[in-house]
């Protein structure tokens, strides 16, 4: 059985002791958290729609942290400017405990 959710922007296909890691979300580690933005449910058939209105996806907070370090560097020729910045992108780690269909 598998769900697809939709968190931060992004969706994501989940099945029942994946970890993933979803866009920052406020939450202490261990803590439990509940998507309930389903937007399919599959076990033998595939639910869409008005099917997965009531389904929501249990999951616990494993960790917070930041991705890796990515490199922004804007330069423009003949002009001597460059500038070189830095980012890292907030995730929360999660792990799927129950799909609620």
């Amino acid at each position: 059985m598998y769900a697809i959710i939709a968190t931060g922007g992004k969706q994501y296909k989940v099945s029942e002791g994946d970890v993933i890691k979803v866009e920052k979300i406020d939450a202490e580690a261990g803590a439990t958290v509940t998507f309930d933005q389903v937007i399919a449910v599959s076990d033998a058939t595939l639910k869409v729609g008005a099917d997965v209105a009531g389904a929501t996806v249990a999951a616990t907070v494993m960790e917070q942290g930041r991705g890796k370090k990515v490199i922004v560097y804007k330069y423009k020729r003949k002009t001597g400017y460059h500038k070189k910045n830095g980012h890292r992108q907030a995730y929360t780690q999660v792990k799927i405990d129950k799909i609620n269909a």
